[in-house]
Order: structure tokens, then C-alpha cells, then sequence
């Protein structure tokens, strides 16, 4: 009776091993999947993003950044998103193209990390301004929607990349 116990027990171990192993793969492709799909859902948002700024348009910028937004400015100093929002309202700045030069992202569950260098083309003052930045900001995935929820862009003052 023992032995015909652990022939049943063996034989279950065995098909239970062999239906896990059948299923990782298709874990692994459900992961990759995700990983792309949050990919290109993020890349669009970072360039309607760049749109919205460039256009000065408050209420798309609005839905892309999180009423908890943390941005860091250049000199170190925090805005929320209301003070940014407002910077951009009130801005002089007359941007003719804003255009990431570099964008990856990586994807870590509900948490992706776009990182990457803007250009920045445009007249402040009556005078022709060009400036790069590279930026790192924060997305989240809420609800089933990719939101950012922490930016950082600091100027590049050198000449590599």
C-alpha cells in the first residue's frame, strides 16, 4: 500500500512540474507583452507631453501629470503641479519645436522610468534660445491609465551627449 502511495505521489509531483513548466512561457510572453504595450503607452504620453507644452496647452498637461506631480527645477527647487501648470500659463517663452532627441524606457511592473534629452528651440525676450536637458521622470500605472508622478530635467552646459 505504501508504494502505491508514493508511485501516486511521484506521478503527481511529476505532471504538476511538467504543467508549471508549460505555463512560464506563457507568462514570460504575457510579461514582454506588458512590458512593450507600457512601453509605447508611455513614449506616446512623454511626446503629447512635449506637444502640450510646446502649444502651452494647460488642460492636456493637466491630464498627463498627477495632482501629487514633485518637478525639479534647474536650480534644485520643487513645483507642484499647479505651480507648473501656472509657469506655463504665464510663460513668454515662444517654443518653435520641442523634441526629445533621445527617449528609453524602462518598465518595472506598474512603474516605468522614462529617461531621455529634450531640445528646446524657441525665442524668450525677443532672442533665439536653443537648450537641451536630460530628463528622468517617474510614471505610474493608476487605474489603468500611465500618469508621471515625478520629473527631472537638467540643462546640458557640455558639448557630449
Amino acid at each position: 500500500m505504501k508504494s502505491i502511495r508514493c508511485w501516486i505521489v511521484n506521478r503527481w509531483s511529476v505532471a504538476l512540474c511538467t504543467l508549471a513548466l508549460l505555463c512560464v512561457p506563457a507568462v514570460l510572453v504575457h510579461a514582454q507583452d506588458y512590458d512593450a504595450a507600457a512601453r509605447d503607452q508611455v513614449i506616446a504620453l512623454e511626446k503629447a507631453w512635449n506637444q502640450a507644452y510646446k502649444a502651452g496647452d494647460t488642460k492636456a498637461l493637466a491630464a498627463i501629470l498627477d495632482n501629487s506631480l514633485i518637478l525639479v527645477e534647474d536650480d534644485g527647487s520643487l513645483k507642484t503641479k499647479s505651480e507648473f501648470l501656472a509657469s506655463v500659463k504665464s510663460s513668454s517663452g515662444n517654443e518653435e519645436q520641442v523634441a526629445p532627441e533621445s527617449l528609453t524606457v524602462r518598465v518595472f511592473g506598474n512603474t516605468a522610468i522614462a529617461i531621455g534629452v529634450i531640445a528646446v528651440k524657441g525665442t524668450k525676450g525677443g532672442k533665439s534660445v536653443v537648450h537641451r536637458e536630460r530628463f528622468i521622470d517617474t510614471w505610474i500605472n493608476k487605474n489603468g491609465s500611465w500618469i508621471c508622478i515625478a520629473t527631472d530635467a537638467t540643462p546640458i552646459t557640455h558639448s557630449g551627449s
